[in-house]
C-alpha cells in the first residue's frame, strides 16, 4: 500500500512539504532587504525589496485561488 501524505498536518511537517516555501522565500527576500536598506546597499535592498513583493503577490493569488476552490468544492459537497 502506497503512502499518502495527510492533509491534515501540523505545522512542522507541514514545511517538510514545502507548502510554505514561497512565503517563506518572500519572507528571506524582506529581511535581506532591510538589513542591505539599513547597511546603505540601495541597489542590493532595491531589488531584494521587488523580489519579496513578487513572491508575495504570487503567494497571495495562489492562496486566494485554493480557498475559492475549496470554498466552492466544499460547498457543492454539503449540498
Amino acid at each position: 500500500m502506497e503512502h499518502r501524505p495527510s492533509p491534515f498536518i501540523d505545522g512542522d511537517e507541514r514545511d517538510a512539504f514545502g507548502i510554505y516555501a514561497m512565503l517563506r522565500w518572500a519572507l528571506i527576500f524582506l529581511v535581506i532587504a532591510i538589513i542591505a536598506g539599513l547597511l546603505g546597499f540601495t541597489d542590493v535592498q532595491a531589488a531584494s525589496a521587488t523580489i519579496a513583493r513578487w513572491l508575495f503577490a504570487i503567494f497571495l493569488v495562489l492562496f486566494l485561488g485554493a480557498l475559492v476552490i475549496g470554498l466552492a468544492i466544499g460547498s457543492k459537497l454539503l449540498s
